[in-house]
């Protein structure tokens, strides 16, 4: 497996596990009614999740597939594992620093079509 596919694989794991989350809480509060989703702070952490996770993944996934590796001395195997780890990681705090600027709106948005 090639260093990249290694950081597609770990963001899209991170990015279907936040999925399937939302994906519960939207079942979830369809079950509910329209009533209980104004108020439901686990759908609105579902979708900043959601939201970012997709963005963000995607974007560092791209970046990192325009990178060649360094000349001298790369880390081998170890760099790749752990380069899938780091970019999980950068993502998540990626998504919840900008979740009230990107993903605040397209709440906003999503709760006026449930409403």
């Amino acid at each position: 497996m090639l260093p990249m596919d290694i950081t597609s694989t770990m963001i899209s794991a991170g990015t279907n596990r936040r999925a399937e989350a939302a994906g519960g809480a939207l079942a979830s509060v369809d079950r509910a009614g329209s009533a209980a989703i104004k108020g439901s702070p686990e759908l609105r952490e579902a979708f900043d999740d959601f939201v970012g996770q997709t963005l963000f993944g995607s974007m560092l996934a791209e970046m990192r597939k325009g990178l060649d590796g360094p000349a001298y001395m790369g880390g081998g195997r170890t760099e790749e594992v752990f380069q899938g780890q780091l970019d999980q990681l950068l993502v998540e705090r990626m998504a919840d620093a900008s979740a009230e600027t990107i993903s605040g709106p397209m709440y906003d948005l999503f709760m006026m079509g449930r409403g």
